[in-house]
């Protein structure tokens, strides 16, 4: 088996489904139960333009279909959909992703949501200022400040969540036939 990476992240125990081009995980830090990351296969793909074609479509249908699920799987009201595509929008990975976020009518967020993203999509460590500062070629003083006040969630937690999702996945899909 190959390892699926986010970035220089392997991340196989969080992944829930993996088409030929595309993948979706479970949020280490996660905004509000639910919040999952969708996610080109190729880490060479930082922003949305460096999408081949045929990724694109792919990447297009992942959306759609893990779209649906989340809201049907966690009886959402809404859902914010958001890339933040390169650095000074808040992108602070850099492989591109695609944010989703279940909403509910009594969340009181409303666009604060936005914020939080920004926020909370950030690595911990100086360190990681300088692999971006790398990748994108950007000094690291243009790059957002760090949240580190948020706690990474447990390996064992997420590979729960993931198998969970994966399995729920399943039966959305062959219920939706």
């Amino acid at each position: 088996m190959v390892d699926v990476r986010f970035y220089k992240y392997v991340v196989n125990s969080q992944v829930f489904y993996k088409s030929k081009h595309t993948y979706a995980l479970v949020n280490l830090k996660p905004l509000v139960p639910g919040h999952v990351l969708v996610v080109p296969l190729r880490t060479s793909v930082l922003r949305f333009a460096d999408l081949t074609k045929e990724e694109s479509y792919d990447y297009m249908d992942t959306l759609q279909l893990v779209h649906k699920f989340i809201i049907s799987v966690y009886k959402a009201d809404s859902l914010n959909i958001a890339i933040q595509d390169g650095p000074e929008s808040g992108q602070s990975i850099p492989h591109l992703h695609t944010h989703l976020i279940p909403r509910f009518k009594s969340d009181g967020y409303g666009d604060s949501i936005h914020t939080k993203i920004e926020r909370s999509d950030l690595e911990e460590g100086y360190k990681e200022f300088e692999d971006r500062k790398f990748a994108f070629g950007k000094s690291a003083s243009m790059l957002v400040n760090i949240d580190v006040l948020r706690v990474a969630r447990s390996e064992e937690v997420m590979r729960k969540e993931a198998s969970w999702l994966a399995a729920e996945l399943i039966k959305f899909t062959s219920e939706s036939e």
